[in-house]
């Protein structure tokens, strides 16, 4: 009789485990892989990518968090890679490659220390402190900027916008971006404070990317209910109301008898008075456009059209809430309150034929606090990647300005912070020294990948920046155009701080998580229950 020992079944029958060094390895390539295919993308000669889904649609695009986002990850550590971009996109809005390519950097010179068998708990370590202190830094080596400062602005929305698709036309787009976020920008305590969300960018396919213009108010993408409404209305008082111009069904069934015809056309002329009442509380107000969120009956429209009011039915709830802050009107639910006091001031609504299409246009309006930039180009997939190249340089000029403080691009605060931390990475004893020094050469990438982008040798390229930086030229980055050092700065290559900032933050938080990592458990899959063994299989 054998007495062979029960196996123990912990986990569900299908869970793959991988822990330890192998782990880390495959966490780590995953990362890697990331952050190379987005590389390419990088700086002023970074190429595109074609994403085809699939249903067939085909996205162009060189932005980071949107070729992420489509590519649809499947690896753990991988995805962890995509968030880093998403949440530069949503802090920042630009410098998500820059992101994820330090991340992928970070965890490629950790792999060399884990080779070398330095615990990754004290790499991770020394990753903090040299986050640390890299913030530090960044903060020291920041120059300051005012809404003032218009000449500096529209220096960071063009450094935003080189090397996408827009770039043909990105001195016309950072002027219409620059005059954009000054138009929404408030102030609090000492404080810019701009919500992106108040510039709406409309796109219209026909004419091109040099077309787009900025409009001092709205554009709906809505035309007028009635075409004996008038086209233009100057001088716009605007009710805005958020209920339907119409008769409302009642909520119960009712039965109505009618024993002759008079009556019914009593009722067909009740139900007329009761939407004419409803018209005249709108005309009554003074309002001579409006803009309604749910339906406007047929009949409702022919008095509306009589009483020469320019109405649009259907609106978008935020397309509602711009028209509010653009034109100072309050939004009205009830029309009978409705007053002359509820109304909002425009230069001028039209309805202006763009394309195929009729839009309405909500302009000059008197400092508005929401603008609509309306972007035109070519062929679908050029106005979608203008779109968020706009996107990406309103963002940068939103998030210089909210903490007033930019640096140079092309590369050069990379060198000085890689610079800056070797020095420190020298004041400190124990494993740490060599993670620190792992963090700042993995800065490096960001300028060699500029320079690979460029077809430029990339250890010439670096020496040669390395060596001015020593000679105490912080500024100095590399002209992709050239292959020739530059000031940046006086070039006009110009970032926020906080894309450098949020960049590196959240690429060593990343990183660290990922080496911690040393044991990788994947479920089955399927749903059922785990198979328990049968006692009858067993020897005895």
């Amino acid at each position: 009789m054998t007495n062979q020992v029960q196996p123990i079944f912990i986990l569900p029958e299908g869970t793959q485990r991988t822990t330890g060094r192998s782990a880390q390895k495959n966490n780590i390539m995953a990362a890697k892989l990331v952050a190379e295919t987005v590389r390419t993308t990088l700086g002023p000669k970074g190429m595109d990518k074609m994403i085809v889904d699939s249903m067939g649609d085909v996205i162009v695009t060189n932005d980071g968090v949107t070729i992420l986002k489509e590519i649809q990850v499947e690896h753990p550590a991988a995805k962890m890679m995509v968030e880093i971009a998403k949440t530069q996109e949503d802090e920042v809005g630009d410098g998500t490659t820059t992101a994820v390519v330090l991340a992928g950097e970070f965890l490629k010179n950790a792999e060399a220390l884990i080779d070398q068998n330095v615990h990754p708990t004290v790499i991770a370590r020394g990753y903090r402190l040299a986050e640390h202190r890299a913030q530090e830094v960044l903060l020291k080596m920041a120059e300051d900027v005012s809404e003032k400062d218009e000449a500096s602005l529209k220096k960071i929305a063009t450094t935003a916008m080189t090397g996408k698709g827009a770039e043909n036309a990105k001195d016309s787009l950072a002027d219409l971006t620059v005059k954009a976020v000054r138009a929404v920008l408030e102030r609090q305590e000492n404080r810019s404070f701009i919500d992106k969300e108040n510039i709406k960018l409309e796109k219209k396919v026909g004419a091109s990317v040099e077309d787009s213009e900025l409009i001092e108010g709205i554009v709906l993408d809505k035309e007028r209910v009635h075409s004996g409404m008038p086209a233009s209305v100057k001088n716009a008082k605007i009710a805005l109301v958020d209920s339907a111009i119409e008769i409302k069904n009642t909520e119960i069934d009712a039965k109505i008898q009618i024993t002759d015809p008079s009556q019914l056309q009593m009722f067909l002329d009740q139900e007329e008075k009761m939407i004419r009442d409803k018209v005249n509380y709108v005309v009554k107000s003074g309002a001579n456009v409006l803009i309604c969120q749910k339906g406007i009956d047929d009949i409702a429209q022919h008095f509306l059209a009589k009483a020469g009011v320019y109405a649009v039915r259907r609106a978008k709830k935020s397309d509602m809430d711009a028209l509010a802050r653009a034109t100072g009107a309050k939004l009205v639910t009830n029309l009978k309150d409705l007053s002359a006091s509820d109304l909002g001031r425009a230069g001028v609504v039209e309805e202006v034929r763009v394309g195929d299409e009729q839009m309405t246009y909500v302009k000059e309006c008197k400092n508005p606090k929401a603008v609509t930039i309306l972007i035109r180009g070519g062929t679908e997939h050029v106005v979608d990647e203008v779109k968020r190249a706009m996107e990406d340089a309103i963002g940068d000029v939103a998030a210089a300005l909210s903490n007033g403080k930019v640096v140079a691009g092309a590369g050069a605060p990379e060198i000085e912070l890689g610079r800056e931390l070797r020095k420190y990475a020298q004041g400190l004893s124990g494993r740490e020294q060599l993670a620190v020094h792992a963090f700042a050469d993995a800065m490096d990438i960001i300028p060699r990948t500029l320079a690979e982008n460029a077809g430029l040798d990339p250890i010439d390229v670096l020496t040669e920046l390395k060596a001015q930086h020593d000679k105490g030229g912080k500024w100095i980055g590399i002209d992709v155009f050239t292959g020739k050092p530059m000031d940046a700065w006086k070039r006009g290559v110009i970032e926020p701080l906080k894309i450098k900032t949020q960049a590196v933050s959240s690429a060593a938080e990343v990183a660290v998580m990922i080496l911690r990592i040393d044991d990788v458990i994947a479920g089955s899959g399927s749903k059922e229950a785990p198979k328990m063994p049968n006692p009858g299989d067993m020897d005895m």
